[in-house]
Order: C-alpha cells, then sequence, then structure tokens
C-alpha cells in the first residue's frame, strides 16, 4: 500500500467517523463498555488467583494433639499425618514453642507473659499442597488418632474459590454478548456511512476503483472507532482500579484481602485491550462492507 493511499484512507477513515458523530460516540462508547466490565471481572478474577497461590504458600492446618500424649508420643504421629494426602509439609510444635510463640505475639501484653506452657497443647502446622482441597484435608487429619482438633480457614479459601470462579463465568459471558453487542453497532454505523456514499461508491466502481480501494476507508474508520474505544476503556480501568486498590488498603475489614499493583497488569491489559478493541472495530466494518456493499 502506498504512503498516498495510506493517507488517503486514513483521511477518508476519520472523515466517516466523524460525519456520523452520535453513532460513532455510540459505538465507541458500547466498546468501551464491553472493555471495561471485561476487564474488571477479569481483575478480579486474576487477584483472587493471585491471593489464592499467596495463601497457598502461608496457608496452614493447626492440629492438636490430645492432651494426655506425652511428647514422645505427639512426635510420633508425625509420619501419619505426612502420609496423608494433599499434605505438603508436617512440622511439629511443642507446648513449649507455642507458649513462646504466643508470649512473641502479645509482647505488649504483660499479663501473657508469665503463662505455663502446660495450658497450651502439642501441636502440627500442616501446609497443604493444593487449597482448594483444605476441606478433603482437613477431614483426613481429623481421622488421624490423637489428634483432638483441627483449625483451618476454610471459609476464606473457600471464598476466595468461589469470588475467581464467578467472576470467570460472569467475564466469558460478558465478553461474548457484549462482543458481539460492539460489533453490531459498529456495522450499523459503518451501514450509515456506506449509504449515505452509495452514489460516490457506485461512480468509484465505473471508473474502475477496486473493491480493495473502496473497503479500506471503513476499515480504517472501524479500526481508529475501536482504537479509540480501547485507549478510553484502558484509562478508565486504570482510574477504577487503583481507586478500588486504595479503598481496600483503607478498609480495616478488608485487611485480610491483597490487590496487585496495576503497575505488575498494566502491559497484558493493555495488549488485550487493543487487540479486542481493534477485532471489534475492523470486525464490524468488514461485517458491513460484506453484507450490505457488496464489493
Amino acid at each position: 500500500m502506498g504512503r498516498h493511499n495510506f493517507r488517503y484512507f486514513f483521511h477518508e477513515g476519520v472523515s466517516n467517523m466523524f460525519s456520523h458523530g452520535f453513532m460513532s460516540f455510540a459505538a465507541i462508547g458500547i466498546t468501551v463498555a464491553c472493555l471495561l466490565i471485561m476487564g474488571t471481572f477479569t481483575l478480579v478474577a486474576v487477584n483472587a488467583n493471585q491471593q489464592l497461590k499467596d495463601m497457598e504458600k502461608d496457608n496452614e492446618i493447626l492440629a492438636y494433639v490430645d492432651e494426655s500424649y506425652t511428647a514422645e508420643q505427639a512426635r510420633g504421629l508425625q509420619r501419619e499425618l505426612e502420609r496423608q494426602d494433599n499434605v505438603a509439609s508436617v512440622t511439629f510444635i511443642s507446648r513449649e514453642q507455642a507458649a513462646e510463640n504466643f508470649k512473641q505475639k502479645y509482647a505488649d501484653e504483660p499479663v501473657f507473659q508469665d503463662l505455663d506452657p502446660q495450658i497450651f497443647r502439642d501441636r502440627y502446622a500442616i501446609k497443604t499442597a493444593d487449597i482448594q482441597r483444605t476441606g478433603d484435608t482437613v477431614r483426613a487429619v481429623e481421622s488421624v488418632k490423637g489428634i483432638v482438633k483441627v483449625n483451618a480457614y476454610e471459609e476464606i479459601s473457600d471464598g476466595l474459590i468461589t469470588v475467581r470462579n464467578i467472576a470467570t463465568v460472569v467475564c466469558v459471558a460478558l465478553i461474548v454478548i457484549l462482543l458481539v453487542v460492539s460489533v453490531f453497532i459498529i456495522s450499523n454505523t459503518i451501514k450509515l456511512t456506506t449509504f449515505d456514499r452509495r452514489e460516490e461508491i457506485a461512480i468509484m466502481r465505473m471508473v474502475g476503483a477496486t473493491n480493495g480501494f473502496i473497503r479500506w476507508p471503513f476499515v480504517y474508520e472501524g479500526f481508529l472507532m475501536g482504537f479509540t474505544g480501547a485507549v478510553i476503556a484502558f484509562l478508565l480501568q486504570w482510574m477504577l482500579y487503583e481507586a478500588v486498590a486504595r479503598g481496600v488498603e483503607t478498609n480495616d475489614t478488608l485487611q485480610l484481602i491483597s490487590v496487585m499493583s496495576f503497575g505488575e497488569l498494566w502491559v497484558p491489559v493493555a495488549v488485550v485491550f487493543l487487540i479486542v478493541g481493534v477485532i471489534v472495530g475492523v470486525g464490524g466494518s468488514l461485517s458491513a462492507i460484506r453484507r450490505f456493499l457488496q464489493v
């Protein structure tokens, strides 16, 4: 494609886009909405998945040993616990060590510094290989003779898994629906342009203009609408994400939730937004031209 042809196609694409201001605005707006909703649910799923990975590193099940067991008997349970499915590591914590850990945790509370270690139980800190199977692991550990109580933050991990799965399903469904709507609106916007220029197009064909020469300005128009929608959606997504991240950080009830920095995510978000925006814009243009220009 020559430089002069490129300038002509680009100029025609920009002119066509502005000649139908309202419809072009509607097409760009629906593209922005599509990308923004898609991006929001995707980022929720990504953060939930990252939170699960962080919890897998730090997640521990505390298994308390029967008080009647001696220290040797308590230590003897380690091999049995290590044999349980989904157990990654098992660490024995004696009464004395548990008491010391408790004192360090509440170092600012003098009343807790003289506690007798005998009031604590020997216990095991168990890390799981797959956090999604925590419930099964808890039941397996509870079945071990000598273990009288098991503590696990099952509700938190289950909640994060549910959020991630729901966000993923909703994201996929909305992507399909909104992409179809975006392509439809952009296609109809291009239709108006082709209708207004039908006489010009007929003359161009009569003087021997190729189908490609006629088609390219409309492709550029769709490209520009998709690209503009992608840029606007990215900027809005960035502002929305940062606002939510600040809200989570300053909320005392959400301290267990960590939000990834947008600096870690902006490159893939920008690339995906750009690709989807361009595909929607160009796809809408080609759909309109193929069906209604028949060139």
